[in-house]
């Protein structure tokens, strides 16, 4: 059984592959109830199955996190039966150059806005209702290392990640006072369908267990920010920090393309 203090309600969101799959997994246990959104029917309902077998109930609902109406009723519908107690706000989609160097279409590019930045609105506003009426909560905001400087093969991506890691930095003292707990979480690359459209250097890529369990083990302390790994944060955070030119030429010794054959999960 989970510890007392442990979250046993938990919403996850972008639950079908890939990191929200093995947050799922890492905390489907006896006592727990999960609610898990995704795009693809199959690979939600597999992750789901395999969520029961480890003793969770599982509510699984294909849902697109842009479509605040759906997310809305979805997160009420849950709360009603299960109070949320962690929402893992992991949905996202990436889009960038292509091998000819050709950039991303508006299309991609607001797509990847609406997505990994509107969906994260979509999830989060009505969490933060159901939780300040209770005085408790937490939320995690999964965004990326890639927040911290804009890499010039996925300008929308990155816009969309800084956006989710100021907007978590803002929440979390505003949410404080009413009890509810902020986490933002910045991985770099780890491996997982997203990362294999990335033709180029994965610099010091994890494996998803080695992401899974720090951001767990981060997501249990409570920490306000999860950075893994430091280093690859640390390096970026600092490309920000020196004058622009020489960013641009450092940012630029790691390029890489999307591969247009692979589609996002």
């Amino acid at each position: 059984m989970p510890n007392i203090d442990s979250p046993r309600s938990i919403v996850i969101t972008g639950a079908s592959s890939g990191l929200g799959a093995g947050l799922t997994l890492s905390y489907a246990a006896p006592g727990r109830h999960l609610a898990l959104t995704g795009r693809n029917a199959a690979r939600l309902e597999e992750v789901a199955v395999r969520a029961r077998t480890r003793g969770a109930t599982v509510t699984a609902l294909v849902i697109d996190v842009s479509d605040p109406i759906a997310m809305n009723s979805f997160l009420e519908d849950f709360d009603r039966a299960h109070p949320i107690d962690l929402l893992i706000a992991n949905a996202g989609i990436t889009s960038g150059t292509s091998p000819d160097r050709t950039l991303e279409s508006l299309d991609a590019a607001r797509e990847v806005i609406a997505i990994n930045l509107g969906g994260i609105l979509n999830s989060v506003i009505p969490a933060i209702d159901l939780m300040r009426a209770r005085g408790h909560g937490h939320i995690a905001l999964i965004g990326s290392v890639a927040a911290y400087r804009g890499l010039p093969d996925s300008p929308a991506y990155c816009a969309s990640k800084a956006g989710v890691r100021i907007y978590g930095e803002s929440l979390r003292p505003a949410l404080a006072p009413f009890g509810i707990r902020v986490s933002v979480v910045s991985p770099g690359f780890f491996v997982s369908p997203m990362s294999e459209r990335y033709l180029g250097t994965h610099l010091l890529e994890l494996s998803l267990d080695q992401a899974v369990a720090r951001i767990k083990r981060g997501l249990d302390r409570g920490q306000a920010r999860i950075v893994l790994p430091r280093r690859l944060g640390v390096l970026l955070q600092l490309a920000d920090l020196i004058p622009a030119w020489l960013g641009d030429w450092a940012i630029g010794r790691a390029r890489f393309r999307i591969d247009p054959a692979s589609k996002p999960r």
